[in-house]
């Protein structure tokens, strides 16, 4: 008698997808790797500049491939969010600057729901990261800073400015 091995078709298929669910679940997290900036109306300029440095391998596009007007998602950083930025107002205009020494970072913000993703790459003629958007409203906004190679370990200063 022969026998005869069932077949599963997609198994790969929802093992990878299964994978990918298991692998972006920490990209959620509330903690993050270098602290917490928290902002009110009119803050200090201090207030607003928090350090740390990249090396993940875990890829940003894995929390969005596009941000709200339709940018690429881009890099690779750790899991965790880098930073916490929590807005105790709502305000018109945030530009959020990543100063790596000219070295070629992403950055990704997720706040202050889980839908609301703003990325950005190349500032002008600068390799270093930066994202200006109008209406940032009152929350908590998760940051990611990240490069295009994963693991790479950059030092930055991150820079919030009205």
């Amino acid at each position: 008698m022969k026998y005869c091995r069932p077949r599963l078709k997609f198994s790969r298929g929802w093992l990878l997808a299964i994978i990918t669910a298991l692998a972006a679940t920490p990209a959620i997290a509330q903690t993050a790797n270098f602290g917490t900036l928290t902002l009110s109306t009119n803050f200090d300029p201090a207030q607003g500049k928090v350090q740390g440095f990249t090396g993940g391998s875990y890829s940003l596009s894995a929390i969005s491939n596009r941000d709200r007007e339709q940018k690429a998602c881009i890099g690779f950083a750790d899991p965790n969010p880098d930073h916490i930025m929590v807005l105790e107002n709502d305000f018109s205009q945030l530009t959020v600057e990543i100063d790596s020494n000219n070295n070629d970072t992403t950055l990704l913000i997720q706040g202050p729901d889980k839908a609301t993703i703003r990325c950005g790459d190349d500032t002008g003629k600068s390799k270093d990261a930066s994202i200006s958007d109008r209406n940032w409203k009152k929350g908590t906004y998760r940051i990611w800073v990240g490069t295009f190679n994963p693991g790479m370990k950059r030092d930055y200063t991150v820079t919030v400015e009205q």
